[in-house]
C-alpha cells in the first residue's frame, strides 16, 4: 500500500478530524432538539392530564348544581303548598271573624 507524504497525511487527518468534529456537533444539536421535543411531549401529556382532571371537577360541580336545583324545586313546591294553606286559613279566619261580629251584634 502506498503511503502519501507526511504533509498530505496530516492534511487528510485534519480533514477527517474536522469532519468528525462537525458530525459530533451535528449529533449533539440533534440530541438537544430531540430532548426538547421529548420534554415538550411530556408537558403536553401533563397538560392533557390536568385538563382531564379539571373536566372531571367541572362535571362533578355540574352534577352537584343539578342536584341542588332539584332540591330547590321541591322546596319551592312545598312553600307554594304552605302559602296556599296559609291563604286558605286567612280566608277562613276572616269568615269566622265576620260570623263572630254578626253573632255579637
Amino acid at each position: 500500500m502506498a503511503t502519501g507524504t507526511p504533509d498530505s497525511q496530516a492534511r487528510f487527518g485534519q480533514s477527517v478530524k474536522g469532519l468528525l468534529t462537525e458530525k459530533v456537533n451535528t449529533c449533539g444539536t440533534d440530541v438537544i432538539a430531540l430532548t426538547k421535543q421529548v420534554l415538550k411531549g411530556s408537558r403536553s401529556s401533563e397538560l392533557l392530564g390536568q385538563a382531564a382532571r379539571n373536566m372531571v371537577l367541572q362535571e362533578d360541580a355540574i352534577l352537584h348544581s343539578e342536584d341542588s336545583l332539584r332540591k330547590m324545586a321541591i322546596i319551592t313546591t312545598h312553600l307554594q303548598y304552605q302559602q296556599e294553606a296559609i291563604q286558605k286559613n286567612v280566608e277562613q279566619s276572616s269568615d269566622l271573624q265576620d260570623q263572630l261580629t254578626h253573632l255579637l251584634k
